[in-house]
């Protein structure tokens, strides 16, 4: 099994990273092969509605999201983590959701998605929020932990000292372990659920 995680801190080695690197540790004694991308100090611009990813079956702009979108396609989850900024999260993150979902059309129905986040006190509700909305438009089921998925501290390496959010973190990977393996088992014996054709409904005539 693989899961992507995609770090949307700008900052190296910060405290995304701890959270982050709580969880790989548990994918790696579960199995589970787990690639880090971090994304939140690269330069990814926002989508411009171009529509031409329906054309090449990729994004216009030629970055690190269409390297991430090979990487989301093979793997059985999808991890992503930012900082919270203003209650919400990473713009240059966002950025990169916006246009790794919208651009790329293969099915990503029951592949597994969490998402964590870390603040220095406030906003991770909101951010949370944000962030499992990219998963559950698409059909993924959303992985859940003994509390929700945040970590605190401020200055670098502060989100060791919060026990509970590290706990957090691997109660969130065993949960997303079993989920994946269990879904797995499920394609294999019944399928996927049939998909309706859709009937999109505008509101603006």
């Amino acid at each position: 099994m693989k899961v992507l995680i995609i770090n949307g801190s700008p900052r190296v080695g910060g405290n995304t990273t701890i959270a982050v690197n709580e969880m790989v540790k548990i994918f790696e004694q579960e199995g589970v092969e787990a690639e880090v991308v971090q994304v939140g100090n690269k330069d990814i611009r926002g989508c411009i509605a171009c529509g031409t990813c329906f054309q090449k079956g990729q994004c216009v702009f030629d970055d690190a999201v269409n390297e991430l979108a090979v990487k989301f396609e093979a793997a059985d989850g999808l991890v992503v983590a930012s900082p919270v900024y203003y209650a919400s999260a990473n713009a240059t993150l966002i950025a990169c959701l916006d246009r790794l979902f919208y651009s790329t059309h293969f099915d990503k129905t029951m592949k597994v998605g969490a998402s964590v986040v870390v603040a220095r006190r406030g906003g991770c509700s909101a951010t949370f929020d944000e962030l499992n909305k990219y998963f559950t438009i698409c059909g993924m089921p959303v992985a859940s932990s003994q509390y929700w998925n945040s970590i605190h501290g401020r200055e670098k390496g502060q989100a060791q000292q919060d026990l509970e959010g590290l706990q957090t973190m691997r109660t969130l990977a065993r949960n997303m372990t079993f989920l994946m393996k269990s879904i797995a088992l499920g394609k294999e014996k019944f399928g996927i659920p049939e998909a309706e054709e859709w009937q999109p409904t505008h509101f603006i005539r």
